[in-house]
């Protein structure tokens, strides 16, 4: 869109338009981990080898949980004795709220029965048994009110402020002399309410200092109980969960790895095939797939084999390959890979793909580069004439110092550029007619096939 980003930016959108491949590069061919990712690219196995990983995650995380579970088990069991202990010490108890306060007055009325009749009994004597009683005052004077109020009516509101007196008295001694009938010592009594208290005042030790706190309490061990209890049946579906993901894992991962053996047979023929068009005839190719033990990325180990020469055994590829051997490998292996990546990214970069290779196997990298360009753009980095001749456009990169700073710059050369270029990559900086004439055949001979 012709804006300016960032080089975080292009880097990040760079593996989406181009797929480039240097001596770096090649080296990571000797990495099991990148021969794997390589055939499961070309076995198209990328969608389930994702699921083989989730399975597998899924699984560990499980045995995981369950490990964390069998860890704690013996620190459950202790605390679920000792919840279960203090939920049956409470439960037992039948606590009310409010009961302690009730619990503390009738201890003090037991414990003062003598000066609590005492002193009622000398107040319903004040109130109603004497006629010096304040009753029997109250009743004469509304009496004597009432024939007053007869002469002089307005007395009347008198004799309606005294009655109530007169009725709160006679309830008042109702009430005393109620209490009176009920009043008694009763030392049983007293140590039931004792000991109920002392209960109580043990329990606000352990538990909380007031009786609602206790009941809270209660509440809380009886939740972390009926906690550890569901444990059990965590327990048991996480084992039911183990047992169905290890299932799957297994399913998938042998799924997998017959996708891997099938795909790694026919990708091992494909680039021997190519090794032979790349000046390597004998060359034998073959990619081994050995079970090992389980991961994320299935039950599979692969690895390379490879032998340059007829009648040797193949060994793996860093233990034999050289690093021209190694060049035309990576490429053998790139153009095989080329058709699964039709969907991805449609440029291809190979910087010094013809690292450690003479002139006739450079010439056979030319080819096969040439044919690649037929499906993709292709950039290629190179010293060798043998290759730069199969270009369709030369781009000449150089160096300059300017200002006591080294710049780059590209040139898209014509045909006589190219020509003179090509003829310097052969005999070097001195250009003869000879070197002229050579490279500009050089370059008629390989555009015509």
């Amino acid at each position: 869109g012709s804006r300016p980003v960032t080089v975080a930016f292009l880097r990040d959108l760079a593996p989406y338009l181009g797929d480039i491949h240097g001596q770096h590069d090649q080296q990571k061919l000797f990495s099991p981990e990148a021969q794997r990712e390589m055939l499961d690219e070309a076995a198209g196995a990328l969608d389930l080898l994702g699921q083989v990983r989730e399975a597998w995650q899924g699984w560990r995380a499980a045995l995981c949980e369950l490990a964390d579970l069998d860890r704690a088990e013996q620190e459950r069991l202790r605390l679920a004795d000792l919840w279960s202990l203090q939920r049956n010490e409470i439960a037992a108890a039948g606590l009310k709220p409010g009961e302690d306060a009730q619990l503390e007055n009738e201890r003090r009325v037991l414990r003062n029965v003598a000066k609590l009749s005492e002193a009622v009994a000398a107040a319903y004597g004040l109130l109603e048994e004497s006629e010096s009683s304040a009753g029997a005052g109250v009743g004469q004077a509304l009496k004597r009110l009432e024939e007053a109020a007869r002469i002089d009516a307005t007395l009347a509101s008198v004799v309606e402020t005294l009655r109530p007196a007169q009725i709160a008295i006679r309830e008042a001694s109702h009430e005393l002399r109620h209490y009176l009938g009920n009043l008694e010592a009763d030392p049983r009594r007293l140590e039931e309410v004792e000991a109920r208290l002392a209960l109580i005042e043990r329990l606000k030790r352990k538990y909380g200092t007031t009786i609602e706190e206790i009941l809270a309490f209660f509440d809380d061990v009886s939740s972390r109980l009926a906690a550890l209890e569901s444990a059990g049946e965590r327990r048991a579906a996480l084992e039911e969960s183990i047992a169905r993901l290890e299932a799957r894992f297994h399913e998938l991962a042998r799924e997998l790895r017959e996708l891997r053996t099938r795909a790694a047979r026919k990708l091992a023929r494909k680039v021997q095939e190519e090794l032979a068009g790349l000046a390597m005839p004998g060359a034998v190719f073959r990619i081994q797939v050995e079970a090992c033990e389980p991961g994320e990325t299935g039950m599979d180990a692969v690895q390379f084999l490879f032998s340059a020469n007829a009648g040797e055994e193949p060994r793996p590829l860093e233990r034999v390959a050289s690093g021209g051997e190694l060049s035309r490998v990576a490429l053998a292996i790139k153009t095989c890979m080329a058709p699964a990546r039709e969907g991805a990214a449609r440029t291809l970069v190979f910087d010094e793909v013809d690292a450690g290779v003479g002139g006739a196997a450079g010439e056979m990298i030319g080819r096969r580069l040439r044919e690649l360009a037929r499906r993709h753009q292709v950039l290629c980095v190179t010293h060798l004439p043998q290759i730069a001749a199969f270009a369709e456009h030369h781009f000449l990169v150089s160096k300059s110092e300017a200002g006591g700073r080294t710049a780059a710059g590209v040139e898209l050369l014509g045909n006589k550029e190219r020509v003179r270029e090509i003829a310097r990559m052969m005999s070097g900086q001195k250009l003869t007619q000879e070197a002229l004439r050579h490279a500009e055949k050089l370059i008629e001979q390989f555009s015509a096939r």
